[in-house]
């Protein structure tokens, strides 16, 4: 039997890779989102959050209940932190969209992958197509600030903490700008479905 295709959609934060995979999910294929997955991950695996405990303190976790913005707070303060945090979630991420794809979704035609850390967490080799998405640095920050509670300061902070789309592109299969409009990006939806022969 004929294995999906595995394809990985990753963009910077407020790139709009979430309305991309919102527009393939609107079209019936199955999106594995990964930034949510890793945080049921936190909130549910033993050994995560064992290891999360180890590494960040006791009090990230009251009542067995994950603090997710005091573990922010320790996280986005210090770049070694970030690190620290990737290397304990990023396999477990990996290791349950592999399970995922072989058991719950074998018999897909293409199996789509959100997430912003496909190149930092190394996970190139799974997929069969990585697709970029990119806005202009301004741009990213008006939608961010209009979407979430952030201050720029915290929004600045975050982005310098994610590889810079300039290294992005040369490992992407495909890359598309979204400065623009959500119609805009949902023609460019059609454009990879056609390119992928998934239509």
């Amino acid at each position: 039997m004929k294995k999906p295709l595995k394809i990985a959609v990753t963009g910077g934060i407020g790139s709009g890779k979430s309305l991309f995979c919102k527009f393939l999910e609107d079209r019936g294929f199955v999106v594995i989102k990964a930034d949510q997955l890793a945080k049921e991950l936190m909130k549910s695996d033993p050994l995560v959050k064992r290891e999360i405990t180890e590494t960040f303190g006791s009090e990230v976790y009251s009542n067995g209940e994950l603090n997710t913005s005091l573990l922010a707070k320790k996280i986005f303060s210090d770049s070694e932190n970030v690190k620290k945090i990737n290397s304990i979630v990023h396999p477990a991420v990996v290791r349950q969209i592999e399970k995922d794809i072989a058991i719950k979704f074998d018999s897909e035609k293409a199996v789509f992958v959100e997430a912003a850390l496909i190149i930092e967490a190394k996970m190139e080799e799974m997929f069969d197509n990585i697709v970029l998405i990119t806005a202009d640095e301004k741009v990213k920050i008006e939608r961010i600030i209009q979407r979430d509670n952030l201050t720029r300061e915290e929004i600045l902070d975050r982005i310098k903490n994610q590889i810079p789309d300039e290294i992005k592109k040369k490992k992407a299969h495909f890359i598309f700008l979204n400065n623009g409009e959500g119609s805009e990006l949902e023609q460019k939806v059609e454009l990879l479905l056609s390119l992928l022969d998934l239509k």
